[in-house]
């Protein structure tokens, strides 16, 4: 499969990029990172995602491979997700973006609030 280079409507990375770099997936990676859970258990740590998202983002995260799903047959039926060594490899970049956004919090948010006084005045 050739690397596109500028981005083409076309290219199969820009459509996984799109798909993973979304912040609910890059959130449900993180959450599910602490071990296998239940949709409403990950529901609950992802404060302000809607049952629609979450389903949409599940199975998108599914179909590359990037979680697992697992019926339990048990009464009632549920669902477990998990996260897929695929997955687990984007760990290492996602805490170091998070890292980043920590350590220069205070400068954007420094940049913001120039950016909203110019555009005031």
């Amino acid at each position: 499969m050739p690397v596109c280079q500028h981005f083409d409507v076309n290219c199969p990375s820009r459509l996984l990029f799109d798909q993973i770099a979304d912040k609910w997936s890059m959130m449900v990676l993180t959450v599910l990172d602490a071990g296998p859970m239940r949709f409403n258990e990950i529901k609950r740590h992802l404060e302000g995602v809607t049952q629609k998202a979450l389903t949409q983002c599940l199975r998108r995260l599914e179909r590359n491979g990037l979680i697992s799903r697992r019926v339990i047959m048990a009464s009632p039926i549920g669902v477990e997700y998990a996260i897929t060594p695929l997955g687990r490899s984007l760990q290492p970049p996602f805490k170091a973006l998070y890292a980043w956004m920590i350590a220069h919090l205070d400068e954007v948010e420094q940049a913001r609030q120039a950016f909203d006084a110019r555009a005031a005045e």
